[in-house]
This record gives C-alpha cells, structure tokens and sequence, in this order.
C-alpha cells in the first residue's frame, strides 16, 4: 500500500504579473534550495473586474469609460514539504502587492 503524500499548496495572486513572476521565482529557488519536489508554477486565470462610468454628469449617456482591474494567479505545490522548508518559505519576503494563500 502507497504512502500517502502530504501536499502544501501555495496560491499566488498580485496586480502586476512581473511582480508575481519575480515573486514565483523566489518561492521555487528557496524551494528547491531544501530538496522539495514541485509541482507547478501552474497559471490560473487571470480575474477581469470591468468598471463602466459616465464621462459626463448629466446630459450625455453615450459618453462613457471603462476601467479594468486584472488579478494575476497561480499555484505551486510542494509534495512532503519538511519543517526547514515550511520555515524558510515563512521568512522569505516578497513585494508589496502579492498575496499568498497557503493551505496544507
């Protein structure tokens, strides 16, 4: 009978997708530095926020903008991640504007 594996499962998300390449980047090298097994960097879908306003405050309907907001994503997974590694992807620090969802 197999062993069942422990898996962490890392979700990135930011703004930017240099920052969040950087960031990914980052997270693997420290990663690989303690002998993990990786899978992934796996991109998820980019999230699209449209906003719609008026140009105009009062006559002119048709006169009108649009602003987006895209959030980049994606998705590591560390199989039997180790104490070690567990605690040096805690103090890694990463940019201002990258989110991280980890969940075991």
């Amino acid at each position: 009978m197999e062993e069942e594996k422990q898996k962490l499962r890392i979700r990135v998300r930011a703004y930017d997708h240099k920052i969040l390449d950087a960031s990914i980047k980052q997270i693997v090298d420290t990663a690989v530095r303690y002998g993990a097994e990786i899978h992934g960097p796996v991109p998820l879908p980019t999230e699209i926020k449209k906003y719609t306003v008026n140009r105009s405050s009062f006559v002119h309907k048709n006169a009108r903008e649009q602003f987006e907001m895209r959030v980049h994503r994606r998705l590591i997974d560390i199989v039997n991640p180790t104490p070690k590694i567990i605690d040096a992807l805690t103090n890694l620090s990463l940019p201002a504007g990258v989110d991280i969802e980890v969940k075991m």
